[in-house]
């Protein structure tokens, strides 16, 4: 099948890579413009960018969709069968998913319609979901609201984060592309079964986008909720610790009769939230929660390399009873 490609970040590479490697043609990729995506003021290309002009792949990088219509008339000419679209990072108007002969299909990071939206990976881990998954979806002009084709579910498993989960998703996403455009190609469009969301039995919730505020830990909260958002949004969460920020990368709860056995500071209602209970040897840091206790075991500093164990209490140089 003649195919145009939408897709923007590293995610979307294996299901580029999985179409470049089928026997299906891509015409062109569709990418968000060049952005200043590190330090300095270089304007850097888009991951799906470089791999498509590596493989020598016409790249279109519209500025703005809205009321484009050159970008639109461009689109017209290439006369593809279908529009395969994995997190593109903008929203596609009617007038743009009527262009291909097959429509246009979307590779959705979720069990849907559970986490329609921008950041749908990183609720399924903050909210504490037992699985997630894939679902290719034919879409419409609402959001994520099209009928699925095909999906598949997988288990999050307790130690979970969001890169291992992502590196999961991404594989499947290619994997089951592939098998949607075999059905896709075998099968009149008139003949497609697809399944309305509506008939699922599933809770509709939106993932909206992650802001900069969220990757803020504060200890007043329970224990549970820290966890899941230090894995959910690896690797940004931080503190504020001696006037310098501290991204903290791996915790563990500490039960409390684990706790009795260290024989650190005894917990009662005067100890604050934050609160510094005490050091384990190789191991990290621990601090109180609004529950349990936390072992911090895994830091970054910035400019210094990832540390954990006895180089991360030397670095942070902890103060029992002193409140983060």
């Amino acid at each position: 099948m003649k195919i145009i490609f939408w897709g923007t970040p590293e995610y979307a590479i294996k299901s580029l890579e999985k179409l470049i490697s089928s026997h299906h043609e891509i015409l062109a990729v569709v990418t968000q413009p060049d952005r200043k995506r590190a330090r300095g003021n270089k304007l850097l290309p888009s991951p799906i960018k470089k791999l498509s002009l590596k493989n020598n792949i016409p790249v279109l990088c519209p500025d703005n969709l809205k009321n484009n219509n050159i970008f639109i008339e461009n689109l017209k000419t290439f006369n593809c069968d279908l529009f395969v679209v994995v997190a593109y990072g903008r929203i596609l108007s009617k007038e743009i998913l009527d262009i291909p002969k097959f429509g246009s299909w979307n590779s959705h990071a979720s069990l849907l319609p559970r986490w329609r939206g921008a950041a749908p990976i990183q609720w399924a881990l903050l909210s504490g979901d037992k699985t997630t998954g894939i679902g290719i979806m034919k879409m419409e002009e609402g959001l994520d609201t099209g009928d699925i084709l095909i999906e598949e579910c997988i288990k999050i498993d307790e130690n979970e984060n969001l890169e291992s989960l992502t590196n999961k998703l991404s594989l499947l996403s290619a994997e089951l592309i592939i098998q949607a455009l075999e059905i896709i190609s075998i099968n009149p469009q008139h003949e497609l079964k697809t399944i309305p969301q509506s008939t699922l039995g599933r809770e509709i919730n939106y993932a909206r986008l992650i802001y900069k505020k969220d990757y803020y830990i504060c200890f007043n909260e329970k224990a549970i909720l820290i966890k899941r958002k230090v894995n959910g949004l690896f690797p940004m969460t931080f503190i504020n610790y001696k006037n310098q920020i501290v991204k903290i990368l791996k915790i563990k709860l500490i039960k409390n009769d684990e706790y009795k056995k260290l024989k650190l500071k005894t917990i009662n209602k005067n100890i604050k939230p934050g609160e510094i209970l005490g050091t384990i040897k190789n191991q990290g840091i621990i601090v109180t929660t609004l529950t349990e206790p936390i072992l911090i075991q895994e830091i970054k500093i910035q400019g210094k390399n990832i540390s954990k164990g006895n180089q991360l209490i030397q670095q942070l140089k902890p103060i029992i009873g002193e409140v983060i």
